[in-house]
């Protein structure tokens, strides 16, 4: 047998960014050619910073506060947790598109925004990713602790409510936002004083074993095709598990019942020219059913992520409208 016989090949294939070998060795390509080419404008008034939350995993955070200077901060602000999108496979908090919506989110809602790096598949598996996403909120309950002592990190003690937390993200963040809201109002994670008074559900990365109307007659032009996001979550996902998996599919056959648990208010943005929109809606349909506060912000002809993808664009100056008023509704109802 030849040398060329033995040598791994390639069998799963994602764009050529991720390529997985037959031996389990996983080459990643630059992602730069799935990336928009438009460069973003600066945001005035913002400043910005990396912070270490998990030193085993080498995860960081970004930090982002209005300047001190700034009117905004002269009070206490909200605090928006930011998980970025990427099918848990690919993605960056770093990359310019998250980085510029979450500058925009900090000045204009205003909001102390911290946007929280995970580990990827399909070298860290989910539910990897839902875990770094519980250890940042252990992470953030550990400065809420601080705060006032001197411990904490100095741009969190100066301007960070942790008791008006909001936990958000765009398409598998948005998964992944949904998982560790759960794992905080079920009890399972304790992070007082850090209070979670809602979540923000963008372009949700969510799917079933069983087809929706969407996914079997796409609307035209899709940024996320059904073959792509069937291909992410066979990367992502255990080996072996299908689309029903609890991660992916929150009211499968095998998913913990969400009636009891007490979930605080959720903003659900759904986009019209999505594959997933059928889920995004059933995921709100169903909450609703039991009783949950959950508000749906259609936006009609945007493409998934189209918060991400255009972060300057009209569709996203109208989505941190109603974030913004989200927010603040949230924030005056506990108050």
């Amino acid at each position: 047998m030849s040398g060329d016989d033995t040598a791994p090949r390639v069998v799963e294939d994602f764009f050529g960014v991720i390529q997985i070998l037959s031996d389990g060795t996983v080459i990643r390509g630059d992602e730069a050619a799935l990336q928009p080419k438009e460069t973003y404008p600066d945001v005035p008034g913002v400043q910005w910073k990396d912070v270490l939350y998990h030193a085993a995993q080498g995860l960081r955070a970004r930090v982002y506060s209005p300047a001190s200077s700034s009117p905004a901060v002269a009070c206490k602000l909200p605090v928006l947790v930011y998980f970025h999108g990427g099918g848990y496979c690919i993605g960056s908090f770093a990359q310019l598109t998250f980085h510029s919506f979450c500058l925009r989110a900090a000045a204009e809602l205003p909001a102390v925004v911290l946007s929280v790096q995970y580990r990827l598949a399909p070298e860290h598996r989910l539910p990897a990713a839902i875990e770094d996403g519980a250890d940042f909120l252990t992470w953030l309950r550990r400065q809420a602790e601080l705060a006032g002592t001197g411990g904490a990190d100095p741009w969190l003690a100066e301007s960070a409510d942790f008791a008006r937390t909001f936990l958000s993200g765009v398409s598998a963040g948005a998964n992944l936002a949904h998982h560790v809201t759960v794992q905080v109002a079920s009890g399972e994670l304790a992070v007082s004083p850090v209070r979670v008074v809602g979540y923000v559900l963008d372009s949700a990365f969510f799917g079933s074993a069983e087809r929706t109307a969407a996914e079997t007659d796409p609307p035209s032009d899709v940024s996320l095709t059904v073959e792509m996001s069937d291909q992410l979550w066979h990367m992502s996902l255990p080996v072996g598990a299908t689309r029903d998996h609890p991660v992916a599919n929150p009211f499968g056959p095998d998913s913990p019942s969400l009636a009891p648990v007490d979930l605080p208010p959720a903003l659900v943005v759904a986009p019209g020219s999505d594959v997933l929109r059928d889920h995004v809606h059933g995921y709100a349909a169903r909450l609703k059913e039991m009783g949950k506060a959950v508000e749906v912000a259609e936006f009609d002809g945007e493409h998934h992520g189209f918060s991400v993808r255009q972060p300057f664009g009209e569709a996203a100056n109208e989505l941190l409208r109603v974030l913004r008023r989200f927010v603040y509704t949230q924030v005056t109802v506990i108050s």
